[in-house]
């Protein structure tokens, strides 16, 4: 017999329609989390009308709160006079109504009543208090209810803060802990009831405190971004653009609740909006919410507000060079040296800001979280900084820096004048983080990991600096793979080269890779240890060229930030082929040798004598889509970016991938009509379509029914594990190798000829577009046979090689390639 019943979540209400319970009640549904969404009645026609209108509201954000576009519909309407017998249904019961104290007191004593025995309560807050809102609950309510903050986006900010109040029970903390890990996806810090809670306090002080410097070094707003972005390690948005996506008015209530709630702060006289901030608010402008904000988009120009002119101007900060210079310096104790010393007033600047935090970090850090890692995993899940404020300053040398802050507190250069806490100068302290936990100052001692055992999931949690990590046990290793495992049955094999490209090294380990897992394991598996999975071929190495001065960052920062579109990120992808080199006629030779060994790997992973199992997360396009196609199954992470995007530099797919598709509409077809499906596959390679989640992957055919889907990045490796026994404990064996694939042949090529015509009469699609896709639709047929005509894979893939090599000797996908790897762009030829 079990040893206590288990806690299953099959509904979960959520309280309010407004722009976070909508969207909470869009990532439950992500999540086949059954969610019914409350709202006021409508005051006339149909009371659930308001709810309706929230939940097609979805369809239309951009970032996309749904994976795909009939999630939405899954979401139950419902409104507080008709359905309130329904939260007895619910196990979880989430209020995500406007931040009023008075408003959230009313509406649970409406709904309190009405829940199950069983069922947590919770309150989705930025920074009210969890135990004055708990006083609204009936008392024999109180042991279930706790707070429960979302960030938002909510599908795509990893942090979730949970909030006990006094009477809250242990084991409800740990149910509801458990289910926003696993079935959400979500990164959990269990905060203390203060105001603004951790992640929001520490993190809008950070802000505050740049704004603070900004004012007092004289800096432009576009300026302070170009500072406070990728140069340091934070996302895009950097701080005044971050302050625009969140909302001016919603910056403004968490500043005014910690002016409100903490008049002893040290810091106290600092949670003041500035006038200019006031003055936006008043005038409607409320960020991107509003289109008009500190910035602005007028036509394609963006517009930055200035204070001087009193009105907006072009956005065109920049950090000078020699700043620049100084933040690329690896070493970063000698980069916060640097820093400090250097008279340039954007160096002074960017010093101060570090500075001020690192010492409200510090004096805070008692008062509002039980460990130091709370703090740094909050800011980098909630705010997204590459490292925490306590990862930064430990790097850079604790005591160092230490003795940097109390000198200017002692020249009165910092915001306030709080001495640090003893703590901190303790002698041989070198930082926060150690291999055995990390500094609790109730203790004083180092604190581990939770041991929940939901984290047994996790082999690899997101890794904090100062603690130990290593990768299993190493079963060969080359300077492009390493092939390893962790005293169990299954071998899992990881990429070295940037961005997890596909050369000729990797494929070669690949397939020395299969062959160990086949002589001494029950499987296989294709993790990273960061994400990307892979970003496709990498044909300059392939023939130990050299390499491309492009960076292939901002086709990480893109995906990050989800707001570009599908086609964009396709060409920025496609920049990662590397092919460069092969404009050489001469060397095209050596190029069909690499594609040759692609297919061969290719095959060797669906054909391998133990399952494969490709473990998916973030982008995987070109040869790295082919990789996932090929394997057994795949598991992805619901944030995986997935497709064949070759066609975007004027090649086709020919690792297999256009073998696969044609290979599943035959399997597929069953009598119905063949050439929908060829048709379609066509439209997925020739217009280079990127699923923008592993569920739209599944939707166009990159991912199969059978391919799992995780909601979160740091169980991936487990669940893939898991899936690999899985299929050995069934008796694996691979697939029979098909010699019988019934083609559309030449009548599928004239019906896709006959759309390309037309597309290309209309103007839009250009003669080398034509081209590209009639290749396409010729692979995809089978050539150029007679309809129903059998064929075999060979066939196929030999169809493959050919054709990308005679698009590969073109001048104009020539000039594509060229084109794209000096500027970033896609060219129309």
């Amino acid at each position: 017999m079990p040893s206590a019943t288990p806690f299953v979540v099959r509904n979960v209400a959520v309280l309010g329609a407004g722009v976070m319970g909508a969207q909470i009640a869009a990532q439950l549904a992500n999540a086949d989390v059954q969610p019914i969404l409350f709202e006021l009645p409508a005051r006339e026609g149909d009371p659930s009308a308001n709810v309706r209108k929230a939940i097609e509201g979805l369809k239309k954000l951009d970032p996309s709160p749904i994976s795909s576009g009939a999630r939405a519909d899954f979401i139950r309407a419902a409104n507080y006079d008709q359905h309130l017998e329904l939260l007895r249904e619910c196990d979880v019961v989430i209020e995500a109504i406007s931040e009023r104290m008075d408003w959230k007191k009313a509406l649970y004593e409406k709904v309190a009543p009405h829940l199950a025995e069983h069922a947590i309560f919770a309150s989705n807050t930025s920074g009210l208090s969890i135990n004055e809102l708990s006083r609204a609950m009936p008392e024999s309510l109180r042991h279930r209810f706790c707070g429960v903050h979302f960030f938002n986006p909510p599908r795509y900010m990893h942090l979730v803060e949970l909030i006990p109040c006094q009477a809250t029970e242990p084991a409800i903390l740990d149910r509801l802990e458990t289910f926003l890990v696993t079935n959400l996806g979500k990164g959990v810090i269990r905060a203390k009831d203060t105001p603004n809670f951790i992640a929001n306090r520490v993190g809008v002080f950070s802000m505050l405190a740049t704004m603070h410097h900004c004012k007092e070094f004289g800096l432009g707003f576009d300026l302070v971004d170009a500072l406070t972005g990728p140069l340091i390690g934070r996302p895009k948005s950097a701080t005044f653009r971050t302050a625009d996506v969140v909302g001016l008015d919603t910056l403004d209530h968490v500043v005014k609740t910690m002016a409100d709630t903490l008049p002893n702060d040290p810091w106290y006289r600092f949670y003041a909006s500035p006038d200019w901030l006031k003055g936006l608010i008043e005038t409607g402008a409320l960020g991107q919410k509003t289109k008009r904000g500190i910035y602005q988009k007028v036509g394609k120009e963006i517009q930055v507000l200035d204070l001087q002119q009193k009105n907006y101007r072009p956005s065109a900060g920049e950090a000078d060079d020699k700043v620049k210079e100084i933040l690329k310096n690896r070493n970063v104790a000698e980069r916060f040296a640097a820093l400090r010393s250097n008279a340039d007033p954007q160096a002074q600047f960017l010093w101060a800001c570090y500075r001020d935090v690192f010492h409200y970090c510090a004096v805070h850090l008692a008062e509002i979280a039980d460990n130091a890692r709370d703090v740094d995993l909050a800011i980098r899940w909630g705010f997204g900084w590459n490292q925490g404020p306590f990862e930064i300053w430990q790097a850079a040398g604790w005591q160092t820096v230490a003795g940097w802050i109390a000198e200017d507190i002692a020249a009165g250069k910092t915001m306030v004048k709080a001495a640090l806490p003893g703590w901190v100068t303790e002698s041989g302290r070198a930082g926060v983080h150690a291999p055995q936990g990390s500094f609790a100052p109730a203790t004083k001692n180092y604190a581990a990991r939770s041991n929940l055992p939901v984290y047994k999931r996790q082999p690899f949690p997101d890794g904090l600096l100062g603690e130990s990590r290593s990768y299993g046990q190493t079963v060969f290793e080359t300077d492009a793979v390493r092939l390893w495992h962790m005293g169990d049955e299954v071998a899992v094999l990881s990429f070295k080269s940037k961005m997890h490209t596909i050369g000729d090294d990797v494929l070669e380990g690949t397939q020395r890779a299969i062959e160990e897992a086949e002589r001494g394991f029950r499987g296989l598996v294709i993790w990273q240890t960061e994400p990307p999975f892979s970003v496709g071929a990498n044909l300059q190495r392939a023939q130990d060229r050299m390499k491309s001065n492009e960076k292939p960052s901002a086709l990480g920062s893109m995906l990050k930030k989800f707001k570009k579109e599908a086609q964009s990120v396709v060409l920025k992808a496609a920049r990662q082929l590397n092919v460069a080199d092969a404009l050489m006629a001469g060397k095209l030779a050596q190029v069909e040798e690499v594609v040759v060994a692609f297919q061969q790997t290719t095959q060797a992973l669906k054909y391998a004598m133990v399952p494969t199992v490709a473990a998916v997360d973030g982008m995987a396009f070109g040869g790295g889509c082919e990789f996932i196609m090929h394997s057994a199954r795949a598991v992805a992470t619901l944030e995986s970016y997935i497709g064949l995007v070759e066609v975007g530099v004027g090649l086709l797919p020919a690792a297999g991938g256009c073998k696969e598709f044609a290979l599943r509409a035959a399997r597929e077809t069953r009598g119905g009509n063949h050439l929908a499906l060829i048709q379609s596959a066509f439209q997925t390679i020739a217009m280079a379509q990127v699923g923008k989640s592993a569920e739209q992957a599944k939707e166009l055919g990159y991912l199969r029914p059978c391919d799992r889907i995780v909601m979160n990045r740091f169980e991936l490796l487990h669940v893939a594990k898991a899936e690999a026994i899985a299929l050995a404990e069934a008796g694996y064996r691979p697939p029979l190798k098909a010699a019988d694939i019934p083609v559309v042949g030449r009548t599928g090529i004239g019906h896709l000829q006959m759309i390309l015509a037309n597309m290309k009469e209309g103007s839009f699609i250009s003669d080398h577009d034509h081209f590209i896709a009639s290749r396409v639709a010729r692979v995809l047929c089978g050539g150029d046979v007679e309809p129903g005509s059998l064929v075999d894979e060979d066939w196929l893939l030999e169809l493959e090689r050919q054709t990308f090599m005679e698009l590969i000797a073109t001048e104009k996908t020539q000039a594509r390639i060229e084109h794209m790897l000096k500027t970033g762009k896609p060219l129309r030829n």
